[in-house]
């Protein structure tokens, strides 16, 4: 196994922050490094991603490209990603050039629904109840263990609800794992939640751990429409999903920043649903509403700076563009803080970009 470059020492301003993936998280990463006089490298798979739209240090390559990633490594100081579908393979070999942040366990782990769910299990915490699907006689079964309607689920890719459907019988189990031709699944109980709520935390490679206050989610159609905060979290439950998050991120030795999307159940407990190894959606508002931006403070782990203050100045709403929406951008820019992420086509579904508005704090 090839040794793992740790940094040993803060990249300094001019330095270079390598970003794998190009899509609007690289993008608004790319632009919190300027803004504290790194630069950003970003390599992507395809022309024209929106992060190559603001740094002119770009790779298009396949991800699994060894002499690319090999190239991209050498103009780097440190590496970190903006999605967590890439390679698991491919993050060795940069970490076997260059610090990679977080590292190749955390995407491991988190980019397949089984090993993420069983890992968080392990560590008190908990999730709907699940069983692992690898056949047709499989999903029957799993959903014979299910009190009532199940999700299943692919156990790798899959967002926004791809990947995903809802199941209320052992036939329809059956059939939902043909439908997905038999890729490895989970079957998740459902959960009766009353809301959804996620955490956006950040912690250093000294252990140092701060996290963004948890908004309430709202999802449509499973896209992320909106997050409010603050939402309707207690400051009790607001404190656990802080405190989950930190279970986690300690576990898994964490540097960068993580989200965890959360199930509030009706009776005020919280279940974990996904955690992401990355910056997040949800966590948008924090660009407006908090002096250190979930982008900045990412940037700032990997590079080994200081974390900054995550406390929010301001009630924030942030709401996604999606599709079509965005052809209104005259009128969006007009009612609060507009980010359109540079996309060549408005396709149904996608995120285009996202409005933040803000309140004055309430405490």
């Amino acid at each position: 196994m090839s040794e793992i470059k740790t940094l040993t020492k803060p990249v300094p301003p001019g330095g270079v922050i390598g970003i794998i993936g190009g899509g609007q998280l690289g993008r608004m990463l790319a632009m919190a490094a300027a803004r504290l006089g790194l630069k950003a490298a970003v390599y992507n798979d395809e022309n024209h991603a929106p992060a190559f739209q603001v740094t002119p240090l770009q790779i298009a390559a396949p991800y699994d490209d060894r002499n690319m990633l090999t190239g991209f490594a050498e103009i780097c100081d440190v590496i970190t990603f903006e999605f967590e579908n890439l390679p698991s393979d491919a993050i060795a070999h940069l970490a076997s050039l260059k610090p990679v942040r977080p590292g190749q366990r955390a995407l491991e782990i988190t980019q397949d629904r089984f090993s993420e769910k069983s890992f968080v299990q392990s560590l008190g915490l908990k999730t709907a109840p699940f069983v692992a699907v690898t056949s047709v006689q499989d999903a029957a079964t799993a959903f014979a263990q299910m009190d009532g309607a199940a999700i299943l689920k692919t156990r790798r890719l899959g967002y926004d609800g791809k990947g995903q459907s809802k199941v209320t019988s052992g036939a329809e189990a059956q059939a939902a794992f043909q439908h997905f031709k038999g890729a490895p699944s989970i079957l998740e109980g459902f959960v009766d939640f009353a809301f959804e709520a996620s955490v956006v935390a950040a912690r250093a490679a000294d252990g140092s751990f701060a996290a963004f206050d948890p908004p309430e989610n709202i999802h449509e159609n499973h896209i992320l429409r909106r997050s409010i905060v603050p939402g309707r979290l207690s400051k009790a439950q607001s404190d656990e999903a802080k405190a989950i998050a930190k279970a986690i991120a300690d576990a898994l030795d964490y540097v960068g920043v993580l989200a965890v999307e959360l199930f509030v159940g009706k009776d005020g407990s919280l279940a974990i649903n996904e955690i992401a190894p990355r910056v997040h959606n949800s966590g948008h508002w924090t660009i407006e509403a908090c002096a250190c931006s979930q982008f900045e403070q990412h940037i700032r782990a990997v590079a080994g700076w200081p974390l900054g203050d995550p406390a929010r100045h301001a009630d924030a709403v942030m709401e996604n563009v999606i599709g079509a929406e965005a052809d209104a951008w005259e009128s969006l820019a007009r009612s609060g803080a507009l980010h359109l992420y540079g996309k060549r086509e408005a396709r149904l579904g996608r995120k285009m970009g996202h409005m933040t508005r803000l309140k004055p704090l309430t405490k």
